[in-house]
């Protein structure tokens, strides 16, 4: 694979996160802020809500994959739940051992969670069958 097609996905897989993410901040805040949620439950929410349009979106135009739903839709799953486990402990460190404020802490998060997504569901999940 060139490199080029490597930044162009990338790019694809960058453009889904920020649609993903607006889901995912979105609940994030409106839990804190809205209903006065604490910080780590509201993003594990926020994660599985930007989750679910992270998928159908990478799946189309990121990986254009032709892996079956049923094979990647597991796959998926456990990418995924590795990086809500990620999420829930960098969210924990960050905001409630350290003290930072949660949406600064929930953006070095993010950026650490993409990586190993990124990796992940390149590599593994929606590689062709």
């Amino acid at each position: 694979m060139s490199a080029l097609h490597l930044a162009r996905q990338f790019t694809a897989f960058f453009g889904v996160g920020l649609v993903a993410a607006v889901v995912h901040y979105g609940t994030l805040i409106g839990l804190v802020e809205g209903a006065q949620t604490t910080p780590v439950p509201a993003t594990l929410a926020g994660y599985v809500l930007g989750g679910i349009v992270s998928y159908v979106l990478n799946r189309r135009f990121a990986f254009e994959s032709d892996r079956p739903h049923s094979e990647a839709t597991w796959r998926f799953a456990l990418v995924a739940g590795v990086g809500f486990v990620l999420t829930g402990l960098l969210m924990a460190f960050l905001n409630g051992k350290l003290g930072l404020p949660y949406l600064p802490a929930q953006v070095v998060t993010t950026g650490i969670v993409m990586v190993w997504s990124f990796a992940a569901n390149r590599w593994w999940t929606f590689r062709p069958a």
